[in-house]
């Protein structure tokens, strides 16, 4: 659930932190009072397009934070993209938007991308507006709403697809204009020829470099080792001579001072350790060569390697070995490309046979869960004013895609004596939000998205249709957080949560504020509903008892 929403210099809106419960929480306030800039602000934390406008005057940026209670598909969301994991399940959420231009984006306190908010909106957030009806109005929206409902597992049919387009992909690539097949074939069989003929092994990365860097520097080696073994063997002053010395006088001195006795053995080990030293180093420079052929060779070893690497794109011969099998694979394809097209072909036949399958099955369940979501949908809708109207969910069969073998439609019939007809082509926008609002009640319980956002869904309605519309909004608020702005009194009263924006100029400055409302100020705030500037004892007697009805109701 959304638990917090924190706004600065946004707007009209100077300073706002507001409270959200679980349930319904309502917005209401007079026009232009501000609830437009909160359902921006949140928008905002979910991705939406920022602009600096929107940063309020005198300031240098805006700036809004959210804070989510969030299910456990968020922290996996944030795994893959390396952010932090949310601290005892909250996720915060802060977005900087300057009046220069550009932002910042925070996750859980961490750098992130605009996008990555668009991400964590859709696993949070469902937001309806005024202008966001429409996707009821897509085909993709109405099907995920009778799987979601009918809780219909399409993973058999998926894989099967995914099977069958990979072997279309597949003949694709194969086939095409001969021309471009044999240009193809003679390409990779240059590069699978050329990195044979290289004879490339990882030794190419690792010891190559270093005998080359031991053959153009070998006399230098040569010279340095010659002086090491005078220095500890081969000279009349060398180390070894010093230890073999000093070794005879500590023994002639043990006939007197027994520690020297093992004083000398300890010098006896030196002068072997000095000498396996010496012999160490003269054997490791005795396999350098010194001879400039075999240098050149090293030299022209190493830049066909490098000069391999720069024209493949990769980084290290591992990669290069890699690339050549890929293209052996491909050259191997094409130079068989008859074979491998009729064994292909047998292969999508039957991919095609158990999507066709898969599909029947999926079908049979979407029209099994057709029929029922139908029937409760269009008991919701005579709840909501609509009372001769009928609802229809249509299946039309179409060839196999993504989605199965048919398309959903929505079918609406708002009067008496008309037929049905797809949702899109007769709906206006007051009867798109209540047939909205009434998929939205039916599917509350199948709905994985916890925050529902419902921005004034009840315009063009009021009277009993308004109390339906509250009352459908605290029944979906059973099942998820709901932030319901509203201008209908009827639908206000329904609130767990009444929360008013107001307006106010101070020292020439508009300004826009936020607070909780109970009690006898949520009374006078739906009596302003109900009355306007107009109030009486009347419009406040029917403000208390519209409260007490709705509280009447959840008891």
């Amino acid at each position: 659930m959304l638990t917090r929403l924190s706004v600065r210099n946004l707007a009209i809106v100077e300073s706002a932190d507001v409270e959200f419960d679980a349930g319904l929480n309502v917005i209401t306030g007079e026009t232009g009072a501000g609830k437009s800039v909160l359902m921006g602000a949140l928008g905002l934390v979910l991705g939406a397009r920022a602009d600096a406008s929107t940063v309020r005057d005198g300031a240098k940026e805006a700036r809004i934070e959210a804070e989510f209670r969030a299910p456990a598909s968020v922290d996996a969301f944030l795994e893959e993209l390396g952010l932090p994991a949310c601290e005892d399940g909250v996720l915060i959420v802060r977005r900087t938007i300057s009046a220069s231009g550009g932002g910042r984006v925070h996750v859980n306190d961490a750098a992130s991308t605009v996008q990555t908010l668009k991400g964590l909106g859709k696993l949070l957030v469902d937001v309806h507006g005024p202008n966001d009806h429409h996707s009821l109005l897509e085909e993709p929206f109405q099907r995920g709403v009778l799987d979601a409902y009918g809780r219909i597992d399409g993973a058999k049919y998926a894989s099967a697809w995914a099977r069958l387009a990979g072997l279309r992909d597949e003949i694709a690539s194969l086939q095409g204009d001969s021309a471009d097949v044999a240009e193809e074939v003679e390409r990779l069989r240059y590069a699978v020829d050329e990195l044979d003929g290289a004879e490339l092994t990882t030794e190419d990365d690792t010891e190559l470099p270093a005998r080359h860097a031991a053959a153009a520097h070998a006399a230098e080696i040569l010279d340095c080792a010659n002086a090491a073994s005078a220095a500890l063997t081969e000279a009349d002053d060398s180390a070894a001579a010093a230890l073999i010395g000093a070794g005879a006088r500590l023994r002639e001195m043990a006939r007197y001072h027994e520690a020297a006795g093992e004083w000398a053995a300890e010098a006896e080990r030196l002068t072997v350790q000095v000498q396996e030293l010496s012999r160490a180093i003269a054997d490791s420079v005795s396999r350098l060569d010194a001879d400039p052929e075999a240098l050149d060779a090293l030299d022209a070893r190493l830049s066909l390697v490098q000069r391999l690497k720069r024209k493949y794109g990769c980084a290290d011969v591992a990669a290069l070995l890699v690339l050549r099998d890929a293209r052996a694979a491909r050259l191997a394809d094409l130079e068989g490309r008859d074979a491998r097209l009729q064994a292909l072909a047998g292969e999508a036949a039957a991919a095609e046979a158990e999507v066709r399958a898969a599909g029947a099955k999926l079908t049979a369940a979407r029209a099994k869960a057709a029929e029922k979501l139908a029937k409760q949908i269009t008991k919701e809708l005579h709840g909501l004013g609509f009372l001769k109207a009928g609802f229809g969910v249509g299946l039309a069969a179409h060839a196999p895609d993504a989605s199965g073998c048919d398309a959903v439609d929505f079918q609406f019939a708002p009067n008496p004596g008309e037929p049905a007809r797809p949702l899109r082509e007769i709906a206006s926008t007051g009867e798109i939000a209540r047939v909205m609002l009434a998929v939205k009640a039916v599917v509350a319980e199948h709905d994985a998205i916890p925050v529902l956002v419902f921005d004034e869904i009840d315009s063009n309605i009021g009277g009993e249709v308004g109390r339906a519309v509250g009352e459908k909004l605290r029944g979906v608020a059973r099942h998820h957080q709901v932030v319901a702005i509203t201008h209908l009194p009827q639908s206000a009263v329904y609130g767990a949560r009444h929360l008013a924006v107001a307006k106010s100029v101070k020292g020439g400055r508009t300004r826009s504020e936020i607070r909780v409302l109970e009690g006898d100020d949520r009374v006078a705030e739906i009596a302003r509903m109900l009355g306007g500037a107009k109030l009486t004892s009347v419009v406040g007697q029917h403000a208390r008892e519209l409260v007490a009805l709705a509280a009447d109701g959840v008891r």
